[in-house]
């Protein structure tokens, strides 16, 4: 990895966040890849994968709500942590940085609410 660049360098297996625990900030994935996890009766379940490019956390950036997933390197990743007054000074100084956060969350809600339609349907047969 670049000596001198930004964010954090993450091993393989270290956990970035956990879920549960009271988040302030956001993060970008700047290189390599982090699994998304899901704590449930019957252990941890990987819901999803973000690379590089892609961030997490930003929900608890504007309510500053509990995390609601645990946030793994797979492999070496990069990471840069984004708190609430960067944010809003970068949003200031390049309003299409709020919007492209804005832009990513709308697209995970049309994803979430795809998959409680698919999981009801599913249901319906039982």
């Amino acid at each position: 990895m670049n000596e001198g660049a930004l964010g954090r360098l993450y091993e393989d297996g270290e956990t970035v966040v956990n879920q549960g625990e009271v988040g302030n900030c956001m993060h970008v994935v700047q290189s390599g890849q982090v699994a998304v996890l899901i704590a449930g009766p019957g252990g941890e379940t990987q819901v999803g994968t973000l690379g590089t490019g892609d961030v997490f956390g930003e929900m608890a950036l504007f309510t500053g709500e509990p995390r609601t997933a645990t946030i793994r390197a797979q492999g070496r990743a990069r990471i840069l942590t984004v708190d609430k007054r960067q944010f809003l000074r970068r949003a200031h100084e390049d309003p299409s940085l709020a919007f492209s956060i804005l832009h990513k969350m709308a697209h995970r809600i049309k994803e979430l609410n795809l998959e409680v339609v698919r999981l009801k349907g599913a249901g319906a047969g039982l």
